[in-house]
């Protein structure tokens, strides 16, 4: 830690927006990012966000993360989210976003370690949501994975849950109640305004709990050197479902960032702490970006593009078709 006491940080205005790069938490920011150690981070924070959200390292020798023992990584995540508990609003949510720890090709799924961590911690398991995606790493041994699982966990039986930033006026809205106590009146619901098409996709995935989101690959708009990014998209759903407007959004891992831009693109203060400085000074550029407009991001809700079967990219190449042709002459 003595490396990053010696470091300078910049305190950045930005309109009407006031955002902090330091080492600790501080009052009076609409958005604090801080280059530390996570616990000391943590310990320093004087409010109570309503949300955090998070993808923590998975111990699996990523460039940004030191390889250690499974026991001593669960250890160590354990502090974190006793930390994040003690700070939590009393109506606030935790998501903690995670994938599969592999161990000379056995798979351990982290959400199972995970829950019981966080429900012995007193936290309500609310939704275990599936987030698909189309492209990773593949694996030669099994299966090549295309998920990771959402955790959200809330403090108490009394939480924020925005459905209505995701719903979408009724087909029939001039319906009445033929029946009841309500009878002859207007039977939709008039809260919100229309949130465009975009947003049917949005509220089906959560009834299904099944997101299908890019991940931040090399073709993805949003892509940095960061070897796990999180999609914007991923945690702005979250962020309106599950925080007011002015709440704290936090990220204990925040890597390039993703949340802090999630949560002031709509009107949360955001804040989040990474030990590693090339991604933080990442994150602080794109947080300036994003309160300019300039930041490049993929659109809430936009559908995944999907080839007509016409495209080169999806025909079977020449040198397939000459293999089959020699090897058919052969015989």
């Amino acid at each position: 830690m003595e490396h990053l006491k010696k470091l300078q940080f910049p305190t950045e205005f930005i309109s009407t927006k006031k955002v902090l790069y330091d080492k600790f938490y501080k009052t009076s920011y609409d958005a604090v990012l801080a280059c530390n150690d996570v616990v000391e981070f943590l310990q320093s924070i004087t409010v109570k966000p309503t949300l955090i959200v998070t993808s923590p390292p998975y111990n699996i020798g990523k460039a940004y993360e030191e390889r250690v023992e499974f026991q001593e990584y669960l250890s160590w995540q354990k502090e974190v989210a006793k930390h994040c508990v003690e700070i939590l609003h009393p109506q606030g949510s935790i998501c903690w976003e995670l994938g599969n720890y592999i161990e000379e090709g056995e798979v351990f799924p982290l959400d199972i370690f995970f829950y019981r961590i966080f429900k012995n911690l007193g936290m309500k398991l609310r939704n275990r949501i599936v987030w698909h995606f189309g492209h990773g790493l593949h694996a030669r041994k099994r299966f090549s994975g295309r998920y990771e699982v959402i955790l959200w966990f809330t403090k108490s039986d009394d939480y924020v849950f925005n459905l209505d930033t995701v719903r979408v006026p009724q087909k029939y809205r001039g319906k009445r109640a033929y029946k009841g106590l309500n009878k002859g009146k207007p039977s939709s619901n008039p809260k919100g305004k229309n949130p465009s098409d975009q947003w049917e996709i949005v509220l089906r995935d959560w009834e299904r709990e099944i997101w299908e989101i890019p991940n931040a690959k090399s073709n993805h708009p949003e892509h940095t050197i960061h070897p796990a990014q999180f999609p914007i998209e991923l945690v702005e759903r979250l962020v309106l479902a599950l925080s007011n407007q002015d709440d704290w959004v936090f990220d204990p891992f925040v890597g390039v960032g993703s949340s802090i831009i999630a949560a002031i693109l709509h009107d949360r203060r955001g804040m989040g702490v990474d030990k590693e400085r090339n991604y933080t000074d990442l994150a602080f550029q794109r947080i300036i970006s994003a309160l300019n407009g300039t930041l490049r991001k993929r659109p809430l809700g936009k559908p995944i593009w999907k080839p007509k079967g016409h495209e080169k990219v999806v025909r079977p190449p020449d040198e397939w078709y000459m293999k089959n042709l020699t090897e058919f002459t052969k015989e």
